[in-house]
């Protein structure tokens, strides 16, 4: 199988006869029936804000959890604490992830988040470099990303979108933060959350964005003439500033 080596993801292998039941009480999507597809879902704290999040399949009695590197250790950690007496085994699996457009090779299964994301399938074998400008796909559609735009103990997920990019089921049951995500959910509208702007100039990641004198936000990912930007939605403008770069709000 051929495809981009996505060289920043881990592959955790849950088993154990319990482990289906075991995730569907901890994670913000239903993982009852995994076989042959791909799910989209998070681990939050129990006050409700993002953990980690991660994509789920289900290959030869095993659940595989395909996350960010920089979190698969704590998130490892995590679900061995809740473990408790069910028949779980959670362990590093080895394999690769291997990503890319157009047509999917046999064993390839398409990304639940948005179509222009493609398809990801998981090998024993390592994929080819990277050419595919991930960032630029991920900004045109406002798709966060983990460590960037999704800050473990700071988000909040519906304020990064998981609703749209089918990472929360509302009918599941119970899960770890699942309180405080349905009162934001039934809120009249969120305040704040992540939006793609425009961009004249640079600015890191993190850089504080400013709107008639008051703080309205943080600039994320830049790509091109665009971003990701976690905005107040109160103290929008139509030009905004990010250290030397101006932000323009879509609407101004």
């Amino acid at each position: 199988m051929t495809g981009e080596q996505a060289a920043d993801r881990t592959v955790l292998k849950v088993t154990g006869a319990d482990r289906a039941k075991f995730l569907q009480g901890l994670v913000t999507n239903d993982v009852s029936a995994l076989e042959g597809r791909l799910v989209y879902a998070a681990m939050l704290s129990p006050q409700g804000k993002y953990l980690a999040d991660f994509l789920l399949t289900e290959r030869d009695g095993a659940i595989l959890l395909d996350v960010s590197t920089s979190v698969a250790e704590a998130l490892a950690r995590r679900l061995t604490i809740y473990k408790l007496r069910s028949d779980v085994q959670i362990a590093p699996s080895g394999l690769n992830v291997l990503r890319g457009l157009g047509p999917a090779p046999d064993g390839a299964l398409p990304d639940p988040r948005h179509e222009v994301l493609g398809w990801r399938a998981y090998s024993e074998t390592p994929g080819t470099a990277p050419v595919i400008d991930w960032d630029a796909i991920r900004v045109a559609q406002c798709i966060p990303e983990t460590g960037i735009e999704l800050i473990p103990d700071d988000s909040y997920i519906l304020e990064a979108g998981f609703e749209r990019l089918h990472g929360v089921d509302f009918r599941k049951g119970c899960y770890v933060g699942q309180e405080v995500t349905a009162r934001m959910k039934h809120k009249t509208e969120l305040r704040k959350g992540l939006a793609t702007v425009g961009i004249e100039g640079t600015a890191p990641p993190g850089t504080p964005i400013e709107a008639n004198g008051k703080e309205a936000g943080t600039l994320f990912t830049c790509a091109g003439d665009l971003a990701i930007a976690h905005l107040r939605f109160d103290r929008v403008a139509p030009r905004m500033t990010a250290g030397t770069a101006t932000v323009l709000w879509p609407d101004g």
